[in-house]
């Protein structure tokens, strides 16, 4: 079932609609048209990929003298398009006016709004006036009308409707979210990416571009993209979830420093970055985990997460025969977990490969998006030098991890305490805490950091260092369709090659 043009073949899939075409006196004077009777006509609007995963709206019209065969290939093609069942028809919309550059009202107005229409999507749309405002009104309206809830805005504004999404299906379904241990209820309620942040790592990881009208268009087609998220607890109760980085010691500093400078945009990142990379704090803890056994591929392996993705199936597979196997009954607690003390200047446990235009291989380059595992990396104490090194690989394609003070692990669960909580909860008596603390007061040079990181999740900070952490598979669905292996599809290629030519 494709439509096919003089030069490229669409698949139904990619059609947006099919419309009736006005033929006008001024296009009844070209050429080949005069000499119809009176000619009838439609046209096709479909995706067109373009470089770097850039999808945009084509048309292409035809046209015929037979009234009634224009109507017939109107009708069959727009009975196609009803088969199309994953498409969404009714939308609840989330725009954040304030994130970014201030631009998420504009863009969905001028660039996507349009294209809803012309897919005839019908849309409630929410401006939002305050934070938590998406979050709250999630667990208020009548979810079950919608096929699907879209944030225009930046990570922020995804992880607020991510929040309250899983939240309102937990509480629907009677699940304690403060359990580190309780199965959550799947989201089968997609989420779209309206990019209009100043940053988009989660829509860059996801579709492989930062952009709105790529971004309306995977929505308009339907496409689907399963997610794993983390849950993280602090003493039997819930914090946050996160979908991207989880970071203590380096990325945790800057976006704790960069909170206070917010007045200078995006570029306080840099600052920050730059500010935390010289300070070179290093933070003692204890991180034990346990390893994703069900997973087929390494952190190390060079097979990335892609459309479609075989890692993702399989591990999805494996995870059910498990739980089907041990019923309510969760074996984790049975199986080993791995301690590791140390000196760390960053922990970063990331669910996707984090990959954005700067990094475009991102913090794990083979980090997939829904194996049920998320990869684990602690950087050791080692010289700035080391660490610079370190940082310099994410912009680049050497191998980020190929270092000595550097270790990656794909696990499904973690917990971290800093050296600090340790000493504050183990029975040291008051004598010996006070001779400790006098010690450091009487030799400022020396090396103990009396103080804790904070962790970065998803670009919003924790307070709490000790934490417990747990990845549950597929528990959300995207409107999207993970990185395509071929970005520059050959049919588009053929055609604007043929355009050029002309």
């Amino acid at each position: 079932s494709c439509v096919h043009t003089e030069n490229c073949f669409v698949p139904t899939s990619e059609i947006i609609a099919v419309e009736e075409t006005e033929v006008n006196k001024k296009q009844r004077n070209i050429g080949k048209w005069q000499k119809m009777a009176k000619p009838h006509a439609f046209t096709v609007y479909y995706v067109k990929k373009a470089r770097n995963h850039r999808w945009r709206c084509s048309d292409v019209t035809f046209w015929c003298v037979d009234e009634h065969l224009c109507n017939q290939w109107i009708q069959a093609l727009k009975e196609l398009l009803e088969m199309q069942k994953s498409r969404p028809k009714q939308l609840l919309v989330y725009i954040n006016p304030y994130g970014g550059k201030r631009q998420g009202k504009r863009i969905y107005e001028q660039k996507v709004a349009p294209l809803f229409s012309l897919a005839s999507i019908s849309t409630d749309v929410v401006i939002t006036e305050h934070a938590n405002h998406a979050k709250d009104n999630l667990f208020e309206v009548n979810i079950n009308k919608y096929d699907g809830v879209v944030c225009v805005g930046g990570d922020g504004m995804f992880s607020e409707v991510m929040h309250g999404l899983i939240g309102r299906m937990q509480k629907d379904s009677g699940i304690d979210q403060n359990n580190p241990k309780a199965p959550l209820v799947q989201c089968n309620i997609r989420i779209g990416i309206i990019p209009a942040g100043s940053t988009d790592c989660i829509c860059y990881s996801t579709i492989g571009i930062s952009d709105p009208v790529t971004s309306a268009l995977h929505i308009i087609v339907g496409d689907c993209q399963p997610l794993d998220v983390c849950s993280i607890h602090h003493n039997n109760t819930f914090l946050k979830y996160s979908v991207s980085l989880l970071g203590y010691g380096f990325y945790g500093d800057i976006l704790k420093d960069s909170e206070k400078k917010r007045w200078m945009g995006p570029m306080r990142y840099d600052y920050s970055g730059f500010k935390t990379f010289l300070s070179h704090h290093y933070y003692e803890g204890t991180i034990s985990f346990q390893p994703a056994k069900h997973t087929l591929g390494s952190p190390r392996d060079k097979d990335s997460c892609r459309t479609g993705c075989y890692s993702c199936k399989k591990s999805e597979q494996q995870l059910a025969e498990q739980h089907k196997e041990c019923g309510l009954k969760h074996e984790e607690d049975e199986e080993e977990w791995k301690v590791i003390k140390g000196k760390f200047l960053a922990i970063n446990a990331v669910n996707m490969s984090c990959a954005c235009p700067r990094s475009p291989k991102g913090l794990s380059p083979a980090a997939h998006l829904a194996d049920g595992s998320a990869d684990l990396i602690l950087v050791r104490k080692c010289s700035r030098f080391d660490f610079l090194r370190y940082l310099v690989r994410h912009t680049n394609q050497d191998d980020q991890f190929n270092f000595s003070f550097v270790d990656v692990y794909r696990v499904k669960s973690f917990q971290f305490t800093s050296k600090l909580s340790e000493d504050n909860e183990s029975n040291v008596t008051d004598t010996g805490k006070k001779r400790f603390g006098q010690f450091c007061r009487d030799h400022p040079a020396c090396c103990c950091n009396t103080a804790n990181s904070t962790w970065n999740c998803d670009g919003e900070i924790l307070d709490s260092s000790a934490i417990e952490v747990r990845v549950h598979c597929q528990l959300m669905k995207l409107f999207a369709r993970g990185i395509e292996e071929n970005c520059k599809d050959e049919a588009a290629y053929s055609q604007s090659s043929v355009e050029q030519l002309l």
